[in-house]
């Protein structure tokens, strides 16, 4: 096997797992969830947002975006560099520039609750603030 394949290969593979990570979550975790009180809800994400925080979610996570960004370079002169280009700059802005612009201070935010000490209506209104994110 060439490099080149190899290269295309574990690109595919980093970025094929971090689809099927959030496809899961979107179609079956975060329907689940929403099905629990507001204080329950906001308890499972801060759990949830604590253990993905995990070695193997960063390899695969940042993994796909320098593979993605090395078989872009790397294949500038072929014919489907176009959609390599594509899938990077989608998951550059979509994914990686969305989590960590918008997600990450999210779930600091939430980190931060004092879910213990809330009332009601502040528990409500944070878990309407995360969960239209």
């Amino acid at each position: 096997m060439k490099f080149t394949d190899l290269t295309l290969i574990s690109t595919a593979i980093f970025t094929a797992l971090m689809a099927g990570f959030f496809f899961s979550y979107s179609v079956s975790v975060s329907l689940g969830l929403g099905k629990l009180g507001n204080k329950e809800f906001l308890n499972a994400m801060r759990n949830i947002n604590r253990e993905v925080q995990n070695p193997l979610f960063f390899i695969c996570f940042f993994g796909s975006l320098i593979m993605l960004c090395f078989s872009t370079f790397y294949y500038k002169s072929n014919t489907f560099f176009s959609f390599l280009l594509c899938a990077f700059l989608i998951y550059t802005i979509g994914v990686f520039l969305v989590t960590i612009l918008v997600n990450v201070p999210l779930n600091n935010k939430l980190d931060n609750f004092d879910l213990a000490n809330a009332t009601e209506i502040t528990i409500t209104q944070m878990r309407n603030t995360f969960e239209n994110r």
